[in-house]
């Protein structure tokens, strides 16, 4: 099994596209207030490469694209803090690890990228796996949200210090 992390490429959108959808829509997730309807999920090399404060990383596994994840300063965060976004792996690739790994390579290169911390964002219980890979990687609830993201259908915010 060939495992393969990279910075997003403007060739990966559609795909990537398809894989955020369509996973929400596994999920029972695709619902107004997600980045199901943004348009920016259809441009997130774009999205991505505009800031030179958030970087999007795709997931090869066995030279094919399964998934991706990036980290993003949304609005009104503090600047110590960046927000995990667009965590998401093809049905076909859970299960067998790469979510750590992902979420691994997005807190080092934020790290690097002089960030603090981390916030995140998510769906209840639609995204209840996604959640416990989360607390498993150290995130810790908090009561409200944080920033300006516009994700309104979301119910969890975590956070985590990542230096």
């Amino acid at each position: 099994m060939e495992i393969i992390i990279r910075p997003i490429q403007i060739s990966d959108n559609p795909i990537i596209a398809k894989i955020i959808r369509k996973s929400l829509e596994d999920l029972g997730a695709n619902l107004p207030g997600t980045v199901y309807f943004e348009e920016s999920t259809d441009h997130l090399f774009e999205l991505f490469n505009s800031n030179k404060n958030c970087a999007y990383f795709i997931v090869e596994l066995d030279g094919e694209i399964v998934g991706g994840t990036g980290y993003f300063s949304t609005d009104g965060l503090p600047t110590d803090t960046c927000e995990l976004v667009k965590v998401f792996l093809a049905e076909t690739a859970r299960g067998k690890g790469l979510g750590y790994r992902m979420l691994t390579n997005c807190v080092e290169a934020a790290n690097k990228n002089g960030f603090k911390k981390m916030y995140l964002e998510t769906i209840t219980p639609a995204l209840a796996k996604a959640v416990k890979l989360y607390q498993q990687f150290g995130f810790e609830y908090l009561t409200t949200p944080l920033g300006n993201s516009g994700h309104n259908a979301c119910n969890v915010w975590m956070q985590k210090e990542i230096d």
